[in-house]
């Protein structure tokens, strides 16, 4: 098989350029290499350079007990405020635990619940969720007025966020009939949402 003369050119051209760009590569030169950063500094820029590092490191480090004062003091001024959550390790958990807590209220002011409104769990700013329950009773007014005082009351972060009276009754005990809606503050992993979501 003989070759063109067209052929042979190009081969020889081939061949120029892959000693050329060899001879590039592979030369030795104090310059770094394209694509490379060179670690070569001048002694001067290099003590320099660390004795700036240290003294900013310094400045860091004399912080660090500050840093940790403050959030020791963080820590547990969030603790204390978390008392009131309502743990619980499931969102039906804690739906049972606020209704027990509503249940119990109620008892304690001799008010009968007479129907049950379980809500939903959604999601509380970033960090927390609430649950949500309302009951209906039916109640003279100053015992309303005691269990609206009773839960505002209580340890856990619960409050009323919906009440609805009706007119009393024809009776002559003066009833009035109420709906309630409580909700209480819970961990955010019970809402099902990621941190953020929603």
């Amino acid at each position: 098989m003989s070759l063109s003369p067209r052929d042979r050119r190009a081969l020889t051209l081939l061949g120029t350029a892959i000693v050329g760009y060899a001879i590039v590569y592979f030369w030795p030169s104090s310059a770094a290499a394209p694509g490379t950063s060179s670690n070569a500094v001048s002694p001067a820029d290099s003590i320099a350079s660390t004795e700036n590092r240290l003294a900013r490191l310094r400045d860091v480090a004399a912080l660090v007990p500050q840093k940790e004062q403050a959030l020791k003091v963080v820590s547990a001024d969030l603790a204390k405020r978390e008392k009131g959550i309502i743990s619980a390790g499931t969102a039906a958990e804690a739906r049972a635990h606020l209704l027990e807590l509503v249940r119990r209220l109620c008892a304690n002011e001799s008010i009968e619940v007479r129907a049950v409104e379980v809500g939903a769990i959604g999601p509380l700013g970033d960090s927390y969720g609430a649950v949500n329950v309302a009951v209906q009773v039916e109640c003279h007014i100053e015992q309303l007025v005691n269990l609206l005082a009773a839960l505002a009351a209580q340890p856990e972060l619960v409050a009323t966020t919906d009440l609805r009276i009706t007119a009393p009754n024809d009776s002559k005990d003066k009833l009035i009939g109420a709906r309630i809606a409580v909700a209480g503050v819970v961990a955010r992993k019970l809402t099902g949402d990621k941190k953020g979501g929603a």
